[in-house]
């Protein structure tokens, strides 16, 4: 197999990469990422394979590297990238209160409930938000907490039911009368004098 990518580092490269391998203060990352040039370098001669077999990565890191630092340069291959997929939040604090509240309001006439795609066509009737998935209402109303099944969200009044029901006492009594001769034939037996 042709080396596609053919690492020569100067010498200022190589002292920095041994003095980020000895100071051991860098990420595990970079730490690793400085072995593997330092190792494919072309004065050292180790394949892909030895390399990826000696830090324990895969050759398609080894290969990844080796091309960034061609097309990129030192410093790109040593580091990782910044983060540039950055995740926007599609319903935000004030957006999610909206979602809240209708969620708890009445149902459309004809509905027992609202389901997910409904609220999510009410929200961008009622211009809260452009466009939303009822994925992503489903997803809000899980991190809130809100299922409109439960009982105890906050939605529906609670029942009042007394602390102990007469079942439950008619049972607690039934044990006591069942475990009681035993707890005291168990005391009696222990204070038997020898």
């Amino acid at each position: 197999m042709a080396i596609r990518y053919a690492v020569d580092l100067i010498d200022t490269e190589r002292a920095a990469l041994r003095e980020i391998i000895s100071k051991n203060k860098a990420k595990r990352s970079t730490i690793i990422n400085a072995y593997i040039l330092l190792k494919a370098d072309r004065t050292c001669g180790w394949t892909n394979e030895d390399i990826a077999l000696a830090y324990e990565v895969s050759t398609k890191k080894v290969e990844q590297l080796k091309k960034r630092f061609v097309e990129e340069g030192f410093e790109a291959a040593l580091y990782r990238k910044p983060v540039t997929n950055v995740h926007c939040r599609k319903i935000t604090g004030e957006e999610e209160a909206h979602l809240i509240a209708l969620c708890c309001s009445p149902a459309p006439d004809g509905h027992a409930t609202w389901t997910l795609r409904m609220l999510a066509d009410k929200m961008v009737a009622l211009a809260i938000v452009d466009s939303v998935s009822h994925e992503t209402i489903r997803q809000t109303l899980k991190k809130t907490n809100l299922n409109r099944g439960k009982r105890k969200n906050g939605v529906f009044p609670q029942s009042k039911t007394p602390p102990l029901s007469a079942t439950w006492k008619k049972s607690e009594i039934f044990i006591k009368n069942l475990m009681i001769p035993n707890v005291l034939k168990y005391g009696w037996m222990q204070c038997l004098p020898n």
